[in-house]
């Protein structure tokens, strides 16, 4: 199924992200069940759950690592065709993402693990890829790692390289999967520094995490999803406040 959930998809003024009655089954059990989401450009999207509710999982389709079995999804426009790879390639490029591991290249030195990408898609090299490189560790406030190991790092310094090495393909999109899990919780606070500039600099973001306060402040919208579905979703104020479900009410009691 490929319908056009939006009628302008391609106009500047349409959702970046756009689906419409997304389904996900592992075998015959269902993840995503009739999903439908629009995500306007510059907007940052908060995903909150219990584990198995299908949050990762709408991320990993949002970007293609996951193929979705109904439904349709355009992201900037463009359909998402898993038997393309040009256009997988293409959609990959305008969506980054973070993943809880950080996953970065041991061998590498911080700078080579941003550098990669940008030179294998784009021909990238030289000083100027470099200077680029630089500076977008000075984003992330690690511009003196750049001759760094990764196993010289804190977890958090190596989330931080994750993200700018997400941004070093400049995504419209930066989709983050539980991205300070693993991290100790003095160390959390670092990596939410760095995605709370991001969204002040108007990334557009969704979010999975369990850091309510962060989802409270930082996000646009809140989407708490329950058995495959967006069971509810509005601003934080409201959603965290005046929950309107007894699955919402009962996520938010259990966190204390």
């Amino acid at each position: 199924m490929d319908a056009d959930p939006s009628p302008d998809a391609g106009s500047p003024e349409a959702p970046i992200i756009a689906m419409a009655g997304l389904c996900k089954r592992f075998g015959a059990q269902p993840v995503l069940q009739g999903v439908d989401l629009q995500v306007r450009r510059g907007e940052v999207v908060a995903i909150i759950g219990r584990s198995g509710s299908g949050k990762s999982t709408l991320l990993r389709c949002i970007n293609g690592l996951e193929r979705f079995d109904e439904g349709s999804l355009r992201v900037a426009g463009e359909p998402l065709r898993h038997d393309d790879p040009g256009a997988l390639r293409a959609l990959r490029q305008r969506v980054g993402m973070i993943f809880q591991s950080f996953n970065l290249f041991p061998h590498l030195s911080v700078g080579r693990n941003l550098m990669l990408a940008p030179a294998l898609v784009r021909g990238e090299r030289g000083p100027a890829a470099e200077a680029r490189t630089r500076a977008l560790l000075t984003r992330v406030g690690l511009d003196e790692k750049f001759d760094a190991r990764p196993d010289q790092l804190s977890g958090g310094q190596q989330q931080r390289v994750a993200i700018a090495r997400a941004l070093a393909m400049e995504p419209a999109v930066l989709l983050c999967d539980e991205i300070t899990s693993a991290l100790d919780p003095e160390l959390v606070g670092e990596v939410l520094r760095v995605v709370e500039s991001l969204a002040a600099e108007g990334m557009t973001l969704l979010m999975v995490t369990h850091e309510m306060g962060f989802a409270r402040r930082v996000a646009d919208r809140v989407l708490f999803m329950h058995a495959g579905r967006i069971h509810e979703a509005g601003e934080p104020a409201s959603l965290f406040e005046a929950p309107q479900t007894p699955e919402l009410r009962q996520f938010l009691a259990a966190l204390g």
